[in-house]
């Protein structure tokens, strides 16, 4: 069955995943970002690209937009890629009832989404999460106990409301010592709060990335980052398939029960270096930025989800090639050139971090079985976008 599929958030490294996949397997694919440059438009694989208004900053707009481009073209599926387009859709789905939007309702994806509910509710199904303590506003620091600094700084959502009818993002950040922490509080708005002060876990990130459907686990892959940008961490830019821990997984799939989920899911852990405990640190209910190495390694997230959705029933994938490893180039260059051009204290990093010159070495080293996410040879228009885009300082 050929589908005719909406993409939002064109700009994203998961859109152009998206793309590449419908595409190739013989869908057509409409590619929406509010930019006219994003990579996903460039891609060979995009039948249509339009361009709507920023979800994030003019979320009526961007739904509206996107209901009349589905209309016109057709379309029988929407993929909303980021947060702030899943929350536009997902809050006006009789708008949108002409097209199937594979995610669960909004409350479902908040909950999963809110950081201090699902840490809560992790250690119920034997999840181990850091200390932390929640901070409802900047004035409250003074009647709590803080954790042992450092200490990681993470507002329990990633998109908070500007009282205007629009969002902002609100990312993670690091304190060292008590100076520090109050200025980190100050550089955050009233809408991020509340925020979580958190116990700061040295070590790998791995990631457990689940579909389930209507009750079963229909696909399972897992990963490890190997650098990431900021590298303190972030989002991965290298990155390894590695062998599902098989009670990791469990455990991931408990939790995902505990909020009735339905769809893909993200659910990250950090190792800590000393033990080799894992800890969770939150969940994405979406797909994610390195969603290529999935495919790559032979799980194909995005086909599987479009043929769930529209009622088909393929064969579970459990198994994949180990050992696979893709290379985001430019998130990867960034990641080399802050070390290079921040101090360690700047960068916030761990006591174990390897040398500049050892990043060094290790960014030019090469290995067999090693792909280059964006840049591939029957589809190289995003790499070279991507590439402009970078020089311009896009």
């Amino acid at each position: 069955m050929r589908h005719t599929v909406v993409i939002t958030d064109g700009e994203q490294r998961a859109a152009l995943a998206l793309t590449r996949a419908y595409g190739r397997a013989g869908h057509a694919v409409i590619v929406c970002g509010h930019r006219r440059d994003a990579i996903a438009k460039a891609s060979r694989y995009c039948t249509a690209a339009r361009l709507v208004p920023d979800p994030l900053r003019f979320p009526d707009d961007f739904l509206s937009g996107i209901e009349r481009i589905s209309r016109e073209t057709g379309a029988d599926t929407l993929i909303p890629v980021a947060d702030s387009s899943l929350l536009a859709v997902l809050g006006a789905k009789d708008r949108l009832s002409h097209v199937v939007v594979p995610f669960p309702p909004l409350a479902d994806f908040k909950r999963i989404s809110d950081k201090g509910l699902l840490l809560s509710t992790a250690p119920q199904v034997g999840i181990r999460v850091p200390t932390q303590v929640v901070l409802s506003t900047r004035e409250a620091l003074s009647n709590l106990e803080v954790p042992e600094l450092p200490i990681v700084l993470k507002p329990v959502r990633s998109v908070a409301q500007d009282g205007v009818g629009g969002g902002l993002k609100v990312g993670v950040s690091y304190a060292r010592d008590a100076a520090e922490l109050d200025r980190r509080l100050g550089d955050y708005p009233a809408a991020a709060y509340p925020i979580l002060l958190q116990q700061r876990v040295v070590g790998s990130g791995v990631g457990i990335f689940l579909l389930v459907w209507d009750g079963e686990l229909r696909a399972v892959f897992a990963h490890r980052r190997l650098r990431e940008k900021p590298p303190s961490g972030g989002v991965s830019v290298y990155c390894e398939s590695i062998a599902p821990p098989a009670e990791l997984v469990a455990r991931s799939r408990a939790l995902l029960d505990r909020f009735a989920w339905r769809g893909v899911a993200m659910v990250e852990y950090k190792m800590e270096a000393r033990t080799g405990t894992p800890y969770l640190m939150e969940i994405n209910g979406r797909f994610w930025g390195s969603l290529q190495l999935a495919i790559d390694a032979g799980v194909d997230f995005p086909n599987l989800l479009l043929a769930l959705s529209h009622g088909q029933s393929p064969a579970p994938i459990t198994e994949y090639r180990i050992g696979v490893r893709n290379r985001w180039w430019w998130g990867d260059v960034d990641h080399l050139l802050a070390r290079f051009m921040k101090s360690d204290e700047e960068l916030a990093l761990p006591p174990d971090r390897i040398s500049r010159w050892s990043a060094l070495g290790q960014f030019l080293r090469r290995r067999r079985g090693d792909h280059n996410e964006i840049l591939r040879s029957d589809d190289p228009k995003p790499f070279f976008r991507e590439t402009l885009n970078w020089v311009r300082g896009r």
